[in-house]
C-alpha cells in the first residue's frame, strides 16, 4: 500500500505541505496548471530552496491577487471547488479539510458551520495549500496518509483577525481533539489550522513500528529560524508493511430501545458519511424483554468525534459504549474499468500477489436500469470481462 508519513518536525502549515510534495518530486509547473483550473485570475505558486540545519528544503510562496475582503463561508468555498473541473478525488479530501476547519470553528465561536466565516483559511493562499495538497496526494497515488504525533508551540501568542490568540491557535486544538500531540517549549505557532486539518481529515492514524519501504523523501520548510530544531516538515511517500494492511480502529456502540425504526437507515447513512468505515443494526431483546438495535459503526481514531456526534444529535441514546479493536484487511484499491457497458466502476483486491477485479454492486444496478437486462445477467457478464481482458485506469481511491 503506498502511503505518506508526515514528519512533523516543526509541526505542519499548508505552505510547509504543498512544499514537501514539491521537495519529493511534484514538477511546480503540473502544480500550478492543476490550481488554475480553480478559476482564481492570477493565482501563481513559485517554489524557492532554503536551507534548515544544513538540509536543502523547499518553501512555497503563493502569489495572489489583491483580496479586498477574504472572507468567505463554508458553501461558497465549496462552491468554488466544485465548479472547478477538478477530479471526483481532489473534491472528496478537499472538501473534508474544510469541513474539519468549520467545525472547530463553529464549536469555537458557538455558531453554526454554515455561518462561520473563514478568514486566513479563506484567504485564496489557504485555499490552494489545501486544494493543492488533495491534488499531490491524487498525483503520487497515495492510499494512505499517516502522521507522527503533530508538534505544537506553547506559551506564546499570534494576532489573527479574531484578534490576539494563545498558542496554539483554539481552531488548531479543537481540529486535534483525538489526534495525538506533542507540545513543544517554543512560544511559536509550530501548527496551523490549515496544517492540523489536512492531519484530521486525511490521516489514518501515527505510525510507531511499522515497517516502511521509503520511495522518495520531500521537505517543506518554514521561513522562521528555531534554535531548538530546524522548521521543517519531512514528508516521507513508500510502501507501508506487508500484504495484510493493520490498523487500530474504535468501535462505537449504543442499544436503542425508544426510537422510530424508520430514522435508522438515514442515520447509517450520515454515520458512513462522516467517516465510519462501516455501520450497521443488530436487534437484541433487552431489559425487561423488549425488543431493541444494537447501533454499531467501525471508525478511525481521525473520526471517532464526528461520529459520535451523529450517534447523539440523530439517535435517542445517551450513552455510547467505545473499544479499540485491531483490523486486518487484504489491500484494495478502487478503480474505473473499460466494459462492453461503457466505463465502470470497480474494486481491485490484492491477495498473495494477485488482483482481483469485480465490478461495484451499484454500477451493476444502474447498468441493469438503464438497459433493461437482468441484475444477474450483467453480474455474469460484466464477471466474464473481468476475468478475460480488461483495460484499467486506477483512480488512486482507497476504500
Amino acid at each position: 500500500m503506498k502511503i505518506a508519513f508526515f514528519d512533523t518536525i516543526a509541526g505542519i502549515a499548508g505552505d510547509m505541505t504543498l512544499a514537501a510534495f514539491v521537495s519529493a518530486g511534484f514538477p511546480l509547473d503540473e502544480l500550478n496548471a492543476e490550481i488554475q483550473k480553480l478559476g482564481i485570475a492570477g493565482v501563481e505558486l513559485t517554489a524557492r530552496h532554503l536551507r534548515r540545519s544544513a538540509i536543502d528544503a523547499v518553501h512555497i510562496d503563493v502569489v495572489v491577487p489583491v483580496e479586498p475582503n477574504a472572507h468567505r463561508h463554508l458553501s461558497g468555498i465549496l462552491s468554488m471547488i466544485e465548479r472547478s473541473g477538478l477530479s471526483a478525488a481532489v473534491q472528496e479530501r478537499t472538501h473534508a479539510i474544510f469541513r474539519q476547519i468549520a467545525a472547530a470553528e463553529a464549536k469555537i465561536h458557538d455558531t453554526e458551520v454554515e455561518k462561520v466565516h473563514f478568514h486566513e483559511v479563506g484567504a485564496v493562499d489557504s485555499i490552494v495549500d489545501i486544494v493543492g495538497t488533495a491534488i499531490c496526494i491524487e498525483h503520487f497515488g497515495i492510499e494512505r496518509v499517516y502522521s507522527t504525533p503533530v508538534r505544537l508551540g506553547r506559551g506564546g501568542l499570534i494576532r489573527t483577525q479574531h484578534g490576539v490568540m494563545p498558542v496554539p491557535a483554539p481552531a488548531t486544538l479543537e481540529i486535534l481533539r483525538d489526534y495525538p500531540v506533542v507540545f513543544t517549549s517554543i512560544e511559536e505557532e509550530l501548527t496551523t489550522p490549515t496544517g492540523a486539518a489536512i492531519i484530521k481529515a486525511l490521516s489514518s492514524g501515527v505510525l510507531q513500528d511499522e515497517a516502511i519501504t521509503v520511495e522518495t523523501v520531500g521537505y517543506g520548510a518554514g521561513l522562521k529560524e528555531f534554535r531548538e530544531l530546524p522548521n521543517l516538515l519531512r514528508l516521507v511517500i513508500g510502501h507501508l508493511g506487508s500484504e495484510q494492511e493493520q490498523e487500530e480502529i474504535h468501535t462505537v456502540e449504543a442499544n436503542i430501545d425508544d426510537m422510530n425504526p424508520q430514522l435508522y437507515p438515514a442515520v447509517i447513512e450520515q454515520l458512513l458519511e462522516r467517516g465510519a468505515h462501516d455501520a450497521y443494526l443488530i436487534p437484541i431483546i433487552m431489559k425487561k424483554g423488549r425488543p431493541g438495535i444494537l447501533l454499531s459503526a467501525m471508525v478511525p481514531a481521525s473520526r471517532l468525534n464526528d461520529v459520535t456526534e451523529v450517534f447523539y444529535r440523530e439517535t435517542s441514546t445517551i450513552g455510547l459504549r467505545i473499544q479499540v479493536v485491531g483490523r486486518r484487511k487484504l489491500p484494495r484499491r478502487q478503480m474505473e474499468i473499460t466494459t462492453s457497458f461503457g466505463r465502470v466502476a470497480a474494486k481491485a483486491v490484492l491477495r498473495d500477489g494477485k488482483e482481483t477485479v469485480t465490478a461495484e454492486f451499484e454500477e451493476c444496478k444502474r447498468i441493469a436500469r438503464e438497459t433493461g437486462m437482468p441484475l444477474l445477467e450483467v453480474m455474469r457478464i460484466l464477471e466474464h470481462e473481468l476475468k478475460t481482458t480488461r483495460k484499467a485506469r486506477p483512480e488512486d481511491q482507497c476504500t
